[in-house]
């Protein structure tokens, strides 16, 4: 394709019309995760893992986003979106597209999910469909496990609505008082505490052809429900339906007015177990008008707000599943390898009773000393990597001083046992704990008050700044000089999620990266203006401006006759600045390829604007978690890896740490990986002028060769014969 250019005076580039709603793109990259549930070449526990995904997606976006355009109406804000929309034009849009999707998942799972798990003895059946030997069971089951938790809550005019706490599963119910004839509403809780799915046992599963099930069950409301004689004896129980409530659960913490931050964000932590104001209301479809309706008005909601599911609500207990000793219907399970700079280094292990004890190799400080090592989790193990580089730290007498960010990390974790250890050892522990981490702000609450009492330095970040940054310095005594060494990665120091989601880490001695680290950490914990660094890009210091100038930069060799070329993989690009500028290189004729995962607010493939840039997205087994920014430079290559999107919060909200990528090795290798990734005809959906997303079908496997060696050759290294 002949590369185009374009006059960069003649057209408004902030115009709506070029710009797509955030939120609808978060919808599209939610049915992304959908279709793979819909896919029918995934395993299948693996589609209900998808399937459940889609839902707590769902969930999240409802508690934070839907409950922040639904406050903006409340508030009468009327300043419109990039594209143009109110608050309120917005939440239409989001109904109009979700609903659809909605019905498409519920349909997936009803008629094709649940008899596919029949075929494989996997029996997710209704009540209804029982017999009475298994029936008697259930009843019993209820008698003893479910009815003693059970809370029935009367409405009437002494008995006020009661509070429908978030997320939480119901039962709206009807009973009749036989002496009156009068109707009386309740509402029956479905306790979180027990599993969502009864199984019943061995001997009263299915059987097919002589062989038993491997599971056979029901779900735990539809239990209550034939049982709710026992919660109101002396009624006659007319109809009952479920449905289920989301509150708004963002925190809003005032920040500079707490004098104790982690106790501010407790208090708020409280609210949101119950939650606020409700933002969805989820019924099933056969709720009579006179239930829906007292549901609407009590929950202050609108219609809105109101999702009728032909199905099972809350799919998103489906994950429940995933425990099934099912190996062939799951994705093969996938062994880490160590990096192999790394393989000559002793690992550091518990021996039960007996400590700490370290096996043979030589230590991970002279193996970083022979050149920059690429960690790449999943297929790089993280435990004989990165958590080994914290414990030996830990551990080694010649280190001084161990200082890292903790954004997200497991309940469990061994890098925060390691900091312990390293305190206990004597020396200078400093942990940045990130209290704002959505979500996981009770997690972090726990391991920071456990940090400070083992003796770690622990800070919580900048007022009005959420640290997202992930990086690690030690500090180490080498004969008579002191060396730095860092890691910067794209993921959060989470043995559990780096087995899970795609990420990359630098681990490095240069010595201006341990002196911008040294910066930095400084940043974080004591009174610095830092205005420069020497090679990374910070936010919200330097990265924006750093950013904007080297896509200028790629513009400018193309003024200037020559050729531009960005390959940018990320979550999200929404900014709008940057989104201007790409614009703006794309009209000068710089070829642009984005590798975008979830939001994009850019408009590809318009003629005039963006004709020079295309959009994919990958969503598959491990999730596309890592950034890579590639600018050709006129043939001076750079590449950079970090933990920042192309986000407006990114670049001027959050903390965030990009490095550049000095080994020609290294930057060779993440040239291969974007290579890779645009190349993909399995995983990949291309984003259309639209909005839409077209997946790519596979090809042949010869014009797949030549596609990978035509954008290796022509896209990253000879940026010149790019188009």
């Amino acid at each position: 394709m002949a590369q185009t250019k374009a006059k960069e005076t003649d057209i408004n580039l902030q115009d709506p019309q070029y710009y797509f709603n955030r939120e609808l793109s978060w919808l599209e990259f939610n049915y992304r995760v959908l279709n793979e549930a819909l896919d029918s070449r995934t395993p299948l526990l693996e589609r209900l893992k998808f399937t459940a995904i889609f839902s707590s997606n769902l969930d999240e976006f409802f508690m934070v986003r839907v409950a922040g355009l639904k406050q903006q109406v409340e508030a009468g804000v009327s300043k419109l979106s990039v594209d143009g929309r109110t608050p309120l034009e917005q939440l239409t849009a989001i109904r109009d597209r979700l609903r659809p999707l909605v019905k498409e998942q519920d349909h997936l799972f009803e008629y094709t999910l649940r008899n596919l798990l029949i075929n494989q003895g996997i029996y997710l059946i209704n009540y209804v469909d029982l017999d009475q030997e298994q029936r008697t069971y259930l009843h019993q089951y209820f008698d003893d496990n479910i009815f003693p938790v059970l809370t029935p809550l009367a409405v009437d005019p002494s008995h006020p609505f009661p509070y429908i706490s978030n997320l939480s599963l119901n039962l709206g119910v009807v009973v009749r008082d036989p002496d009156t004839n009068e109707e009386h509403f309740a509402r029956v809780k479905v306790p979180g505490v027990l599993p969502r799915f009864v199984a019943l046992p061995p001997e009263l599963r299915h059987q097919e052809d002589d062989q038993t099930a491997i599971w056979t069950g029901v779900p735990l409301e539809q239990v209550i429900a034939h049982n709710l004689e026992a919660l109101f004896p002396g009624m006659i129980v007319q109809e009952c339906h479920p449905f289920r409530v989301t509150r708004n659960a963002d925190l809003s913490v005032e920040e500079d007015e707490a004098d104790d931050l982690l106790l501010a964000i407790e208090q708020e932590l409280r609210k949101r177990h119950i939650g606020k104001s409700a933002v969805r209301l989820e019924l099933h479809a056969s709720t009579p008008e006179p239930i829906r309706n007292q549901l609407i008005e009590d929950l202050n909601l609108e219609e809105i707000d109101v999702y009728d599911i032909e199905g099972l609500l809350g799919l998103k207990d489906l994950f429940y599943f995933m425990s099934l000793p099912c190996p062939d219907l799951k994705d093969e399970p996938w062994s880490a390898v160590i990096p192999p700079a790394l393989q000559s280094v002793k690992k550091i292990v518990d021996d039960n009773d007996e400590g700490k004890v370290q096996r043979e190799g030589e230590d991970i400080f002279s193996v970083i000393r022979r050149g920059d090592i690429l960690v790449h989790h999943p297929y790089h193990s993280f435990s004989s990597s990165v958590q080994q580089f914290i414990t030996q730290a830990a551990y080694d007498p010649d280190v001084l001083t161990i200082k890292m960010t903790l954004y997200r990390t497991s309940g469990d974790s061994p890098i925060v046992n390691a900091l312990i250890a390293a305190a206990a050892n004597g020396k200078q522990v400093a942990a940045l704990v990130e209290l704002k981490a959505r979500f996981d702000e009770e997690n972090n609450i726990i391991w920071a008050r456990r940090l400070e009492q083992s003796g770690v330095h622990v800070v919580y970040g900048l007022v009005g700044l959420k640290t997202h940054t992930k990086i690690i310095l030690i500090v180490r005594r080498e004969g008579k000089q002191i060396r730095r060494y860092v890691h910067i990665g794209t993921g959060n120091y989470n043995p559990k999620t780096a087995k899970l989601y795609t990420d990359l880490g630098l681990l490095s001695c240069r010595e201006k990266l341990g002196a911008d680290l040294t910066d930095l950490f400084n940043f974080l914990t004591g009174y610095s203006r830092q205005k420069s660094y020497r090679k990374l890009l910070v936010a919200p210091v330097n990265m924006r401006d750093r950013m904007v100038s080297m896509i200028n930069r790629e513009a400018e060799h193309c003024r200037n006759g020559g050729s531009g070329r960005i390959v940018a993989k990320m979550n999200s690009l929404v900014d709008s600045q940057i989104i201007e500028t790409l614009y703006k290189a794309s009209q000068t004729g710089v070829k642009i390829d984005l590798i975008i995962r979830g939001i994009c607010c850019l408009r590809p493939g318009v003629k005039g604007v963006s004709d020079n840039i295309n959009v994919i997205s990958i969503v598959g087994r491990f999730l596309e978690h890592s950034r890579i920014f590639y600018f050709h430079n006129g043939g001076e290559e750079e590449i950079y890896i970090g933990s920042a999107d192309w986000m407006t919060r990114n670049l001027s909200r959050r903390v965030e740490a990009v490095t550049p990528i000095e080994d020609p090795n290294i930057a060779q290798e993440l040239q291969e990986i974007l290579g890779v990734m645009l190349s993909d005809n399995r995983q990949a959906w291309e984003l259309q002028s639209d909005g839409s997303y077209i997946q790519r079908q596979p090809q042949s496997k010869d014009h797949q060769q030549s596609s990978q060696k035509t954008f290796r050759e022509m896209a990253l290294k000879s940026a010149k014969d790019s188009i």
